[in-house]
């Protein structure tokens, strides 16, 4: 049986992740792998519930109460999905993970990142990507990505000043996780992403 990996694509709102997991996922297929694309939060029926709450603007919430409702979404997804997946040996490509919590609610917003990391590790198992992609792009440039879209959620409506701290607080992480995180130009053709993370992924793991 194939050995399962977990790949997690991180990055700022705007930068493409979404779309990039599909195109990865549809290379890594052709490769002949078996593939389970996910989110954080989400994943799960009681995830996606959670995700919903802490992504709703009319709902207001202090930092702590946001950060418990990610780690308690990790924790199910974790433990339904992607545990389970790369058990049977598949590929898991996850639109954010830990990183994305230890920047947005860490770094961004204040609280102290070894306690976040720990309830991550807790809610987890103890288990971290094998790779993370993470899409870069200049957050004026990434702005007007999402303006095209229209605003989605509370991070999405937080501001240009608030999108630069997420960015500074990747940039902050990339340097600490240098053998994990990989920074690609997100602002590059779309095509050339994909192939810029192919080639992250044929020279960092065995598929």
């Amino acid at each position: 049986m194939a050995k399962g990996y977990f790949i997690s694509l991180e990055g700022a709102d705007g930068c493409g992740k979404t779309t990039q997991l599909e195109h990865v996922a549809e290379e890594l297929r052709r490769l002949g792998r078996e593939v389970v694309c996910t989110r954080e939060p989400g994943g799960t029926r009681l995830a996606e519930s959670l995700r919903a709450m802490v992504l709703d603007p009319e709902l207001i919430m202090n930092a702590r109460t946001e950060t418990l409702l990610y780690i308690t979404a990790r924790a199910d997804h974790v433990a339904r999905v992607i545990k389970p997946a790369l058990l049977a040996g598949k590929i898991v490509l996850c639109d954010r993970f830990s990183d994305s919590t230890e920047v947005y609610q860490g770094i961004v917003r204040g609280l102290p990142l070894q306690a976040i990391h720990g309830l991550s590790t807790f809610a987890s198992g103890g288990l971290e990507p094998d790779l993370t992609i993470l899409l870069d792009g200049d957050p004026d440039l990434l702005a007007a990505r999402r303006a095209l879209r229209g605003v989605e959620d509370r991070y999405e409506n937080a501001g240009l000043e608030f999108q630069k701290k997420v960015r500074d607080g990747f940039m902050l992480l990339a340097e600490k996780y240098p053998e994990r995180i990989f920074k690609i130009n997100a602002l590059q053709d779309e095509q050339k992403v994909t192939a810029e993370i192919m080639r992250v992924i044929n020279t960092t793991i065995k598929i």
